[in-house]
């Protein structure tokens, strides 16, 4: 979802662009990282175990794409002398914050996908100095499955919905992540972590109703708590990041999430 329209973004920009899916290079293989690698000037590591659940009966599996493999492409990256930037998440955090995380708060996972996405920036720190780590969260896109084409399948399903309002975060289009990934890039951004994500805030509930709005459905919405829905992996109640580091190097921030999702509505939900 996310690597479709960084390649994109990077191509509208002028750049020579060479998307690798999984099929091309499998990041956990040391070997061929290093030549697919060879030459590059900028890699953008979209790779990821994304399934959050799963790596809970899985972890060393998510380990060795999420912390492994990054630690890979960022060894590959700093031999060819290329800078890598590495997509990051708000699992990171332990998501019990009551205001932004800043960019440089501590690392609390709590689950296991979290903990693999700590470690894997952990390693980019450390094999390539001149690393850019973009931190994002609760992403949604044209080019696979998410949240906004979720909602409006289950509306058009049934009669009423049930949605969370106890976890709050910043809904982000894919398309404006890989846009800023760009602007990062292009500014020669100062090594370091930068968060990729919206601004302002919602819950899931509020997005929901939003994403009805636009799909024209009138399916009544209502508010639950995250304990009506048990999964393996615990969900940040926060997700929050903030942007300063951005604005300190003169990049600005994505927009609003709700004027940016109007925008996206209909390249999201067709």
């Amino acid at each position: 979802m996310l690597g479709r329209d960084v390649v994109e973004a990077l191509t509208r920009s002028g750049a020579d662009v060479r998307g690798l899916a999984h099929s091309g290079l499998d990041v956990t293989e040391a070997e061929a990282a290093r030549r697919a690698l060879a030459g590059a000037a900028v890699v953008v590591n979209c790779a990821a175990w994304t399934a959050v659940d799963d790596a809970e009966t899985h972890e060393a599996e998510a380990f060795a794409v999420n912390a492994t493999g990054a630690a890979n492409l960022a060894r590959a990256a700093h031999a060819t002398g290329a800078r890598i930037v590495h997509v990051s998440t708000d699992y990171v955090f332990d998501g019990a914050a009551t205001e932004p995380y800043a960019e440089g708060a501590a690392l609390a996972p709590r689950s296991a996908y979290g903990r693999t996405k700590a470690a894997g920036e952990r390693a980019v720190r450390t094999e390539a100095p001149d690393h850019l780590i973009v931190r994002t969260a609760w992403l949604y896109g044209a080019h696979g499955g998410c949240f906004p084409k979720t909602m409006a399948r289950l509306a058009a399903e049934r009669d009423r919905l049930a949605v969370v309002d106890d976890q709050v975060g910043q809904p982000t289009w894919t398309c404006d992540l890989a846009d800023l990934i760009v602007r990062v890039v292009e500014a020669d951004a100062p090594a370091g972590t930068y968060h990729g994500t919206s601004s302002g805030q919602t819950s899931w509930h509020g997005f929901a109703r939003r994403v009805l709005a636009s799909a024209g459905l009138e399916t009544p919405v209502d508010a639950t708590t995250s304990d009506m829905f048990p999964r393996p992996a615990p969900r940040p109640a926060y997700s929050v990041l903030g942007h300063d580091a951005l604005r300190a190097v003169g990049v600005a921030p994505i927009g609003h999430w709700a004027d940016r999702w109007d925008v996206a509505a209909h390249d999201v939900l067709g």
